[in-house]
């Protein structure tokens, strides 16, 4: 299992009309790019395969912040900033035994976050497309 690098600078929405974002607080310092999940308090939190509590993914961090400020997050949609150059178009990205990181293959408990697509450009610009499942409980 590799982590997906993450350039927060360069973490946005591909097709804005098209996606499904919301605002959270969240309950610690969190960086554009970071998977979340939410906490007994309902603050937002990094998600993380194999913590306690911590498995469950409900979206990516569109902006950083720290704790108790508002954050704006991705649910589903089509996503810039990450690393996948390596990574096959379709391969499936999981949730990383890393807190708020993806991986290309499951963690300790296999929890899918999206997949690898690519753009309709000339280069097939490969970006990430994530699809949280708010309705999902992982133990």
């Amino acid at each position: 299992m590799t982590d997906i690098v993450v350039t927060a600078a360069q973490v946005g929405i591909v097709y804005p009309d098209d996606a499904e974002t919301f605002d959270f607080i969240a309950a610690a310092t969190i960086t554009a790019g970071q998977a979340l999940y939410f906490d007994s308090a309902g603050k937002a939190n990094l998600a993380d395969a194999n913590g306690s509590g911590t498995l469950q993914f409900r979206g990516i961090a569109l902006n950083g912040g720290g704790a108790g400020q508002a954050i704006s997050g991705l649910k589903k949609g089509h996503c810039y900033g990450f690393t996948v150059s390596s990574v096959a178009y379709d391969a499936a990205l999981f949730l990383s035994n890393t807190a708020g990181a993806l991986a290309d293959a499951a963690g300790a408990t296999s929890i899918n976050c999206g997949r690898v697509v690519a753009l309709p450009d000339s280069s097939l610009t490969k970006v990430v497309y994530i699809e949280a499942d708010w309705l999902r409980t992982w133990s």
